[in-house]
């Protein structure tokens, strides 16, 4: 399989079950999770997101607000689905941001 063909409904509820706080947006092929922490703290994670994005040739949805981080995944290159790029992505964001959080939902 390939990292961009995309994922069945059964592997993408598969995957999530082994992930903590992200889930599958029930009206959009997406997966998210939100971080809480300081605003600039958010802008210094972002910044570190982006290198491995760009390796991915990932395209992260990213919403930055007063104490929340949300990211929203989907692989627009395979017509918005999610796929294995948007999994891998995931491992790098939450090795990124356990540099900046504690706790995260």
């Amino acid at each position: 399989m390939a990292l961009r063909d995309p994922l069945s409904t059964e592997e993408i509820a598969r995957r999530l079950s082994q992930l903590s706080g992200w889930e599958k947006s029930p009206d959009r092929e997406e997966i998210h999770k939100t971080f809480y922490l300081d605003y600039y703290t958010a802008v210094r994670a972002i910044n570190d997101v982006m290198n491995p994005a760009r390796e991915l040739e990932h395209h992260p949805d990213i919403d930055l607000r007063w104490e929340t981080l949300h990211f929203s995944l989907t692989t627009y290159s395979a017509g918005q689905k999610i796929t294995e790029l948007d999994f891998l992505l995931v491992e790098q964001i939450e090795s990124v941001l356990a540099r900046y959080t504690r706790g995260a939902a």
